[in-house]
Order: structure tokens, then sequence, then C-alpha cells
């Protein structure tokens, strides 16, 4: 595999690479996925078409026809006021780790954020021990918001999560003649 890093949107063909990617156990126990997922499951879910108007993302990396990793960019409601803002849920199997896959999907995504999706803040929760997904974070703009102390169950044990966010570094503003 040393073909370019393509992005393209998910689509129902992605059900079963999703299922293997996210029980994959290099993966899940970054995730707030619970190990064994289900093909199915999946393929309801990709399935799903987003609200129209809505600013949901979600993509896929591949590199030579063959997938690699996953981002989700989800608006974080319906409510006026939270209008501006998504969370964002990036997965990259094992094998294509440290390989920029996470780099073209953060790159490909963020770029949709800022100059097509109104999306002016982007959040996410990552637990306080994966360095490596910190410092992707880090690198485009994420900026260390609070720690959750006990934050999630993994592997029989209570972890914490940082709370992560990223503003829009360069607003739209309104051109004036």
């Amino acid at each position: 595999m040393n073909g370019a890093i393509v992005i393209r949107r998910m689509a129902p063909r992605d059900a079963a690479f999703m299922a293997r990617m996210m029980g994959d156990a290099s993966v899940y126990p970054g995730l707030m996925q619970l190990p064994f997922p289900s093909e199915s499951g999946w393929a309801e879910r990709v399935a799903q078409a987003p609200t129209p108007g809505s600013a949901e993302l979600q993509i896929v990396a591949e590199r030579d026809g063959e997938p690699l990793g996953s981002l989700g960019l989800h608006p974080v409601g319906l409510h006026v006021r939270r209008r501006h803002v998504a969370m964002l849920g990036i997965s990259v199997i094992g094998s294509a780790q440290g390989q920029g896959v996470g780099s073209a999907l953060m790159q490909a995504a963020l770029d949709y954020a800022d100059r097509w999706a109104q999306l002016l803040r982007i959040e996410l929760n990552v637990y306080t021990d994966n360095h490596r997904a910190i410092a992707l974070y880090r690198r485009f703009g994420f900026e260390l918001e609070g720690t959750h102390k006990a934050y999630a169950l993994r592997d029989g044990a209570y972890v914490d999560s940082h709370s992560m966010a990223r503003l829009h570094p360069n607003p739209p503003t309104v051109r004036t003649p």
C-alpha cells in the first residue's frame, strides 16, 4: 500500500469495514465503542442519511481502494444556540496508524467545517493516555479545555478524559463593498 490517501463520503459498502475497525483490539480501547460491534448495526448506522440541512459529515480514508479510517462530524443538537458546534470522532485501523491517515481525515473534515458547514466550534473527548491522538488534535488547533475524572469504564478500570475544542481560525465575515 503505497498509493495516495483518498478521502470520500462514507457509503453503505463501508459497514463491514467499520465493524472490523471498531472491533480491532488496537482501536476500540481508545474510543467510546464496545468490543464486538456488528456489521448489521453499522449497516443501519451508515444507511441513515443526514437530516437535510445538517452539517453532519461521515468520511472514510482509503488507499488503493482499501479503507483505513473514518471521521465523523456530528452536530451537537437542534438547539438554536448550539447550531455552530459539532462533535468530532475519528478512528484509524491499527495497521494504518502513524501513516498520515488521521491527518488526511482531519484536514478534509476541518476544510469542510471551516469553508462549507458554518461550524465555529468543534469539540471532542480523548482519553488522557491517548498521546498520539492528543498530538494530532493539537497539530490541528485543538486546545485542552478540561479533564473529566473517571470519565469512562475501559477494560475494567475507570479512566480520565480530556475535553478539547477548536474554534474556527478565521471565521467568515460579510464582505462589504
